[in-house]
């Protein structure tokens, strides 16, 4: 693929995640965080008789692949699907198919009495197709889901839907179907965080320092956080550290440093060498899926030494 074309391609998506976000606030929002994902194979059909105003009365068929872009895009509960085409002149269409409120996109389903929002209410399904310069200001229809499959997180890994549409209260249908695979999923991000046995213990200026390891299944950025506490006869020492990042990346444990200056420590009460109690917590967002992850809750017995 020559450099020009790629850059089309990035441009196009960018301008398409900007065109799903509008939608999503001004058109036909999405229940749940919605994510798009390219197709790696399939096609987007459609036509209209004489006088229909999406269509021009015209039939189109766009394929995965001799397209700038083909999007699949869904929200994390199940409820809609959507799919975007970028032409390589520049046109985008857009289709928008939503169950009522509260219900999944189900296989072997026809959603009849669809209509366009804000017109249609909760309980109705919605339907939504046009160009970026043709859109119905009303809108009806139905359509049929023949085949959907998910991966996590709401992820469309096939879609097989035909759909009709009647616009501004015309009685001329247009008719269309999509269908479309995107890649195999990627695996959900897992994270693990091992703790020191040993914590450094700076006599001058008080400060402590501990750390560890970090683990994942593909990269991630780790937010740490977490506390020393030590008992000791006069009361408790106590310091605390968060927002301390670590860059992980898979095949080996990635280790980690944090040093506790008095300032993050409860005022009256001074570490001493000994034993101490460290408790860890890990917490990194998923690069490919609208989610955080937790490494858990991880306490361990250390003992802190002159550093």
């Amino acid at each position: 693929m020559s450099k020009s074309s790629m850059a089309g391609r990035g441009a196009a998506r960018a301008a398409a995640v900007l065109t799903a976000v509008a939608m999503a606030v001004v058109a036909a929002p999405l229940s749940g965080t919605a994510q798009a994902h390219e197709a790696v194979s399939g096609s987007l059909s459609f036509a209209g008789e004489p006088g229909e105003f999406i269509s021009d009365g015209q039939s189109q068929q766009f394929a995965a692949g001799s397209v700038e872009m083909f999007d699949v895009t869904g929200p994390t509960d199940e409820n809609a699907a959507g799919v975007t085409i970028v032409t390589p002149e520049g046109r985008r269409w857009s289709l928008h198919l939503q169950a009522p409120d509260g219900q999944k996109l189900t296989e072997g389903t026809t959603y009849a009495n669809a209509s366009r929002w804000p017109d249609a209410r909760p309980e109705d399904p919605k339907l939504e197709f046009g160009a970026d310069d043709r859109w119905c200001t009303t809108g009806t229809g139905s359509f049929t889901v023949s085949h959907i499959s998910y991966g996590p997180y709401g992820y469309i890994r096939e879609l097989d839907v035909t759909f009709e549409q009647y616009c501004n209260g015309s009685t001329l249908p247009l008719r269309g179907e999509v269908h479309a695979r995107t890649a195999e999923p990627p695996a959900e991000l897992a994270i693990g965080l091992g703790l020191n046995p040993e914590g450094r213990l700076d006599t001058k200026s008080g400060a402590v320092t501990v750390g560890g390891t970090a683990t994942c299944n593909k990269p991630a950025r780790i937010s740490l956080s977490g506390l020393v506490a030590q008992t000791q006869k006069t009361g408790e020492a106590v310091g605390r550290y968060e927002d301390q990042m670590v860059d992980c990346v898979p095949g080996a444990p990635v280790p980690w440093s944090v040093t506790i200056p008095t300032t993050a420590m409860e005022p009256g009460i001074s570490f001493r060498t000994g034993t101490a109690m460290l408790r860890g917590f890990g917490k990194a967002d998923d690069r490919d899926y609208p989610a955080s992850v937790n490494a858990g809750d991880n306490t361990t017995q250390i003992t802190l030494v002159k550093s």
